[in-house]
C-alpha cells in the first residue's frame, strides 16, 4: 500500500501501528512517499513507529493550543459558531405575516430565510 503522507493513514499512533500489522498479516507491505518510509525493510519499521509518534505529538500539540485559544476567546466574551439566520426581529415580522394569512413559502422568501429554518421558529 502506498500512501502519500504517513498522516493520511491515521491520525493515532496506536492506529497507525495497527493498520501497518494488519496489512502485514496479510502480506501487504506499506510505503510512505513523503517520509520515504517501507515498513518491508526493518529500518523501514523503525523510521514509521518515530514518524508515527512524532505526527502523534504535533496533533496533540495543535489540539491543545486549540483548546488553550478557544477557552481564552470565551473568556473575552466571544462566541463561537455563525450567528443565528432567525434574529428576534424576523420573526416578530414573520409572525404578523403568518397572521395576514400569508404564506410560508412566501414569507421565507421575504425574510430570507429557508423553509426550515421558518418553521422551525413558528412552531
Amino acid at each position: 500500500m502506498v500512501v502519500w503522507r504517513l498522516d493520511r493513514l491515521g491520525r493515532s499512533l496506536p492506529h497507525l501501528l495497527q493498520t501497518v500489522e494488519d496489512l502485514a498479516a496479510r502480506g501487504v507491505g506499506f510505503k510512505s512517499l513523503t517520509e520515504a518510509i517501507d515498513t518491508t525493510t526493518s529500518g523501514g519499521k523503525l523510521i514509521f513507529s518515530i514518524f508515527g509518534a512524532l505526527a502523534e505529538f504535533e496533533r496533540n500539540l495543535i489540539r491543545e493550543r486549540t483548546q488553550v485559544g478557544l477557552a481564552a476567546a470565551r473568556a473575552r466574551g466571544r462566541t463561537g459558531g455563525r450567528p443565528p439566520k432567525m434574529t428576534s426581529t424576523k420573526l416578530a415580522q414573520a409572525q404578523r405575516m403568518r397572521e395576514n394569512g400569508m404564506h410560508l413559502t412566501d414569507i421565507a422568501e421575504i425574510i430570507g430565510v429557508g423553509r426550515t429554518t421558518l418553521y422551525r421558529h413558528l412552531k
